[in-house]
């Protein structure tokens, strides 16, 4: 060990492993990352097989175990906001989905002054540089990147039921949600391979590990990001009993997500500079949208009672996982290889939408993120909720203590927008699943259940059942106005030096799907800012809106 680098990572979690990656390729930089949880091991089921997912959520092995605030809007409730506290980040626990977003997402970033480079033309080289797509490559996928993308096999026949009750409430099929068109239901992209999670930790960071000039400490917290005036010059961790080990840098990135990285600059004394006086912190630096902006996808499950013997729902049985996972651990297959997150789709709630503003995971099970399941046996789900609300909360430290969480508040259901928009969600979803193709499945509507009708008993139950899809972003945003925190053309926090963040945080708006594949893409699109690298040149590649939608052949063609 040094005591100094040329670049600290703060967070070995998604972007940062791609980060150390990209940055330690060059031999003459040294780079250190630093993660507060713990190693990924090899032989950790809980992270490795994908059907495990919902054990480490809620286990402090795994999990910052983070909470919101009593949330105004959802009958105080406090809702969990589990993050990864692990290598690999949140991309060692989350539900392995694949989803690129809307290129009308990164149209709207491009939208706000000095974001013209973050357009989906600019964006689309990295998604590609990132994946190498195992269903093929085309002018819209990439074929040989670290990032192995497979397509879900979805053999169970309740997917089928579901691709045709989708097209019988009128909506289409589209051959890949994250290709030419993604409004549209498929076989979903997923992080696995071999039968086994493919993290950033095992895509990006293990495969480079013998570098020489690349470090990586676990189970180290950081406590603050020191600076000289200005300039950051590196950081202090936390050592046993309270202690503080300095570490110098010539330059910090900040890559925890979008809690933790607003929340170091907070306690390093970059923020709202009333707030952090408040707490006992000193200010070094008046940035009042450091932890503002905070967006996420809250959603709920719309379940049925299946009365055919072919939902996954026995595999919850407790004397079957020891066969599961002896099937999983020998042979990569069984329940235990999918994420059973396998097929959905996206789709407009109403006109007025410009591209679609609802996202669906189905399940062939009944059965929340915590592993409980209804009563009852079979079942199946769909997984629904608004994808770009308007509702938007904060993210603030409460003590000087950087092992104190911080307070976070999302503002679920703050909106007139918010509230119509999920009323208008829960009617797509139920009238998908009472098409005529579940007929032969469905043994009814388990939740919200029958007597939940009307708009307000919706909400109601919004209020009370809805869960974090686990998308936190938007805390650090890009751009140039009085509120936005990170340099879109640099990625270094505005007014100050040495320090810079890469991760979901510098989103200035939420994409309309899972936040993994769009958070490697900006860690790949910054690397080679950092590094000083002309960016791959844009790709302006035709792409599906639905006022102006050309049939594919046509767009490959174009």
């Amino acid at each position: 060990m040094t005591d100094s680098y040329d670049v600290i990572i703060v967070g070995g979690g998604s972007a940062g492993c791609a980060l150390a990656n990209r940055l330690s390729a060059d031999p003459s930089t040294s780079v250190l990352v630093i993660e507060a949880g713990r190693k990924d091991w090899k032989a950790d089921v809980y992270v490795h097989m994908p059907a495990a997912l919902t054990f480490p959520i809620g286990n402090p092995l795994y999990d910052w175990m983070y909470s919101t605030d009593p949330e105004p809007f959802m009958n105080d409730r406090r809702v969990t906001a589990g993050r990864g506290k692990i290598l690999g980040g949140s991309s060692s626990i989350n539900g392995m989905i694949f989803q690129r977003g809307n290129p009308l997402d990164y149209e709207r970033w491009a939208a706000d002054p000095g974001m013209q480079e973050w357009d989906y033309a600019h964006c689309l080289p990295y998604f590609k540089k990132m994946e190498n797509c195992l269903a093929g490559e085309d002018p819209w996928r990439g074929g040989s990147g670290p990032l192995e993308v497979e397509r879900a096999p979805v053999r169970n026949p309740l997917f089928g039921a579901f691709f045709n009750a989708v097209q019988q409430a009128g909506y289409p099929l589209t051959p890949d949600v994250n290709g030419y068109r993604q409004e549209g239901f498929a076989a979903f992209d997923q992080n696995l391979r071999n039968g086994r999670r493919l993290s950033a930790a095992r895509a990006y960071l293990h495969p480079v590990l013998h570098r020489r000039n690349l470090t990586v400490r676990t189970s180290t917290q950081v406590a603050r990001v020191v600076f000289d005036r200005t300039r950051a010059v590196g950081v202090e961790v936390l050592g046993r009993g309270g202690s503080l080990e300095r570490i110098n840098a010539g330059e910090v990135i900040l890559s925890g997500g979008a809690f933790n990285s607003p929340a170091l600059l907070q306690f390093s004394g970059v923020g709202d500079a009333a707030h952090l006086e408040s707490v006992g912190v000193k200010p070094i630096h008046h940035l009042p949208g450091v932890g503002a902006n905070l967006q996420d996808h809250l959603e709920v499950y719309v379940q049925h009672a299946c009365t055919q013997p072919v939902s996954l729902n026995p595999s919850l049985a407790m004397w079957k996982r020891p066969i599961i996972g002896a099937q999983w651990l020998f042979l990569r297959s069984g329940p235990g290889a999918s994420n059973h997150f396998e097929g959905g789709g996206f789709a407009r709630s109403n006109d007025e939408v410009a591209y679609p503003n609802l996202m669906f995971h189905f399940l062939p099970i009944a059965v929340r993120y915590d592993g409980t399941a209804p009563t009852g046996g079979h079942g199946y789900q769909v997984h629904i909720g608004p994808m770009y609300s308007d509702a938007r909360g904060r993210v603030r430290i409460t003590s000087p203590d950087p092992t104190t969480a911080p307070s976070i508040a999302f503002n679920y259901l703050s909106t007139d927008q918010d509230r119509r928009e999920w009323v208008e969600a829960v009617k797509v979803a139920r009238d998908i699943l009472s098409q005529h193709a579940f007929a032969e499945f469905s043994g009814g509507e388990i939740s919200p259940g029958s007597e939940v009708s009307t708009d307000e008993q919706v909400l109601e139950w919004v209020r009370r059942d809805g869960e974090t899809a686990y998308h936190p972003s938007c805390t650090c945003r890009m751009g140039t106005d009085d509120m936005s925190v990170i340099d879109p053309a640099t990625m270094r926090v505005h007014g100050l030096d040495g320090v810079r963040v890469v991760d979901a945080s510098v989103f200035p708006y939420i994409t309309n799907a899972n936040l993994y594949a769009p958070t490697m893409m900006v860690a790949e699109k910054a690397a080679d800012i950092i590094l000083g690298r002309a960016p791959i040149p844009a790709e302006r590649r035709e792409f599906y809106r639905h006022a102006t939608g050309m049939p594919l052949e046509e767009a490959v063609d174009a």
